[in-house]
């Protein structure tokens, strides 16, 4: 039988073959679904991940503009911060250094100076000007020689006010043994808000930079009174006294990082009163034309038993003022003994040449007391004039 067609046999074999191919026409439609329904999931996936994409694409960059608010937000209250508690303007004062003469030991001496400094200190003067009241005009004004008997009392005040002004962590590195401060040591401490102690938590701080070795191009190290160097943003040659703002003010940190900013920093933009600067003048002349200001001073104040009386007084609009002070002959003597400011009347070289005690009962006001008195009747002028400057 093999190898013979047989026709019912080969019709048979027909029909199973249709049976057969019927059969699997619906599991060929079911793969095609199948395959259709993947195709859709497929699709819908890709849209899912596309949207996915484009939520996250759209917090981020809500992310961003909220950043970009807050960031905005910080610094106009910065801004305001600064306008409300930041000083931008300064107070300087003039004094003889003649004033040292009158005392009748070094220590009373010292103890005058120190005087002046916390005077200084408790009204917020930025900088002392020591002036010689007995100018001869065959020396130089911009310097002293230090030989002349003139020059001890200048000298000597100049150098306890320095003294005085550096943070206590800071006096050895810059203020090696010299008689004019042998008695310093003995002086009542400023206890201004740059005198920190190394506990006190503080943005800014004074600092000297040290001779430490460091990576090229990584700055310098300095002191600011921590228990750590601070490693500064720039370099700088050792043994210079620089104003430091700590980026970081934990000291839990391996290294301390800090900024080093202008000295007046602290001032023009958190308000802190950061000490004074100390220059020596030769003349009352030398006073004005030696100021460290670009213009000057914009505000002159001499003082005088012989001004008007300061309660009517009221100042103007300044940015730089400066108050001077007369020594042991009054102010008039320093005026007369300077020939280069042509004129032996006082009123005539200051905007205002005020009475700051009017019906004093002694005959005679020290300079130290006038100093004081001064301030306390002036300050709330110069308050007064700044506040309208920023109104």
């Amino acid at each position: 039988m093999a190898g013979v067609d047989q026709p019912g046999f080969k019709g048979r074999t027909s029909h199973m073959e249709t049976e057969l191919s019927y059969k699997r026409k619906p599991s060929t439609v079911s793969e095609m679904q199948q395959k259709k329904f993947s195709h859709l999931e497929r699709k819908a996936y890709k849209r899912k991940i596309r949207e996915e994409k484009l939520l996250a694409e759209m917090r981020k960059q809500k992310a961003i503009r909220k950043e970009k608010e807050e960031k905005e937000k910080a610094e106009k209250e910065q801004k305001e911060l600064k306008e409300r508690c930041g000083r931008p303007y300064t107070v300087a004062i003039a004094v003889p250094g003649s004033i040292l003469d009158n005392a009748q030991s070094l220590e009373l001496r010292a103890y005058l100076a120190g005087q002046v400094a916390r005077a200084a200190a408790v009204f917020n003067i930025d900088e002392i000007v020591v002036f010689d009241e007995n100018y001869n005009a065959k020396q130089d004004a911009s310097e002293f020689s230090g030989l002349r008997r003139s020059d001890r009392g200048n000298t000597q005040l100049f150098h306890i006010l320095q003294y005085l002004e550096c943070p206590q962590y800071l006096r050895k590195a810059f203020f090696p043994y010299h008689k004019d401060l042998v008695h310093a040591g003995l002086l009542n401490p400023l206890d201004t808000p740059h005198h920190l102690r190394e506990t006190d938590a503080s943005e800014y701080r004074e600092g000297v930079t040290l001779d430490k070795p460091v990576k090229s191009g990584k700055g310098a190290y300095a002191n600011v009174g921590l228990k750590k160097d601070v490693i500064l943003n720039m370099a700088v040659p050792p043994g210079q006294r620089v104003t430091v703002k700590l980026t970081e003010q934990t000291t839990e940190k391996k290294n301390l990082r800090g900024e080093v900013v202008s000295p007046s920093e602290p001032r023009e933009t958190a308000g802190l009163y950061w000490g004074y600067t100390v220059r020596l003048a030769g003349s009352l002349s030398h006073v004005f034309k030696s100021s460290p200001h670009p213009g000057g001073y914009d505000l002159t104040i001499g003082t005088s038993e012989r001004g008007q009386d300061v309660s009517s007084v009221d100042l103007p609009r300044f940015n730089h003022a400066i108050i001077v002070f007369g020594g042991l002959k009054g102010l008039e003597a320093s005026v007369e003994a300077d020939d280069a400011t042509q004129t032996d009347d006082p009123s005539e070289i200051f905007q205002h040449y005020v009475n700051v005690c009017p019906k004093q009962g002694s005959r005679t006001i020290r300079t130290e007391e006038a100093l004081l008195i001064a301030m306390s009747s002036l300050s709330p002028k110069i308050k007064w004039a700044h506040a309208g400057q920023t109104s």
